[in-house]
C-alpha cells in the first residue's frame, strides 16, 4: 500500500504556476521540454495547458498541426475487479490548414504497455467518445464527464478513433491513461506524425497507433 501511495504521488503533474486536480497524487506543476520536436506556447490562454506542438508542412507549404495537452487527474480509480489504478486525462488537437479533408484512424489494443524506465509498471490507453472542446480546458478532467462508467466498460476492450477533419477546421479528442503502480517521475504524452503513420508517446514509450491519409508532410523545423 505504501508503494502505491508513493507512486501515485509522483505520477502526474502540470505546468509551473498551477495545480493538478485535488486529491490523491495532486502535485505542483513542472515544465517539460522536448528539444527538436515540440515547441512551447505561451500567449493564448489555452496554450498554458499545451505541452507540445508539432507543425508539419508539405511541398506546397500547407500545414497540419498537432497539439498535445498536459495531464489532469492523478486520482485513483477502482476497477470492477477491485484493482486500483491511477488515471490521467489528456487531449490532442489536430488542425487542418490544407485545402483537402483528411481522415485519421487510431487503434490501441486491450493489452497493457510497460514503461521502459519503470519496469513492471504498466499502463493502458483508452479513448473516450465524448466531444472535447477548448472551452473545457479549465474544467476538472478537461470536462470529461461520467468517467467511472466509461472506465468500467472500456478497461478490458481495445480503443479506437476515426475522425475526418475538413479544411481550416480542428478536432479535439481525449486520451485517458490508466496506470497500475504509477511511474517514476511525471507523465507526459503526445501524438505525432511520421510520414502517414501516427505514433503516441508516453514518457519513453513510443507506440505505433494509426494512420492519416495525407502524404508528403514533414516536421517543420
Amino acid at each position: 500500500m505504501l508503494l502505491l501511495i508513493l507512486a501515485t504521488t509522483g505520477l502526474f503533474s502540470c505546468k509551473q504556476g498551477s495545480k493538478s486536480e485535488e486529491g490523491a497524487g495532486a502535485v505542483e506543476v513542472s515544465n517539460s521540454k522536448e528539444k527538436g520536436k515540440g515547441q512551447k506556447l505561451l500567449s493564448n490562454p489555452v496554450y498554458k495547458f499545451i505541452d507540445t506542438q508539432y507543425k508539419y508542412v508539405d511541398a506546397a507549404g500547407q500545414h497540419l498541426i498537432i497539439e498535445n495537452s498536459l495531464p489532469k487527474g492523478g486520482l485513483k480509480y477502482t476497477a470492477p475487479d477491485g484493482k486500483v489504478y491511477v488515471y490521467a486525462v489528456f487531449w490532442t488537437r489536430i488542425t487542418n490548414e490544407t485545402v483537402n479533408p483528411f481522415t485519421l484512424t487510431i487503434d490501441f489494443p486491450v493489452d497493457s504497455f510497460e514503461f521502459p524506465s519503470s519496469p513492471e509498471r504498466y499502463f493502458k490507453i483508452l479513448i473516450p467518445s465524448d466531444t472535447m472542446t477548448l472551452e473545457k480546458v479549465s474544467l476538472f478532467n478537461y470536462g470529461l464527464s461520467n468517467l467511472k462508467p466509461f472506465l468500467d466498460s472500456a478497461i478490458h476492450k481495445p480503443s479506437s478513433l476515426k475522425r475526418t477533419i475538413n479544411p481550416n477546421e480542428s478536432n479535439v479528442f481525449y486520451f485517458v491513461i490508466l496506470s497500475y503502480k504509477g511511474v517514476n517521475g511525471t507523465l507526459r504524452t503526445g501524438l505525432n506524425l511520421k510520414g502517414q503513420d501516427l505514433f503516441y508517446r508516453i514518457n519513453d514509450k513510443v507506440i505505433a497507433c494509426g494512420k492519416i491519409n495525407l502524404k508528403d508532410f514533414t516536421l517543420q523545423k
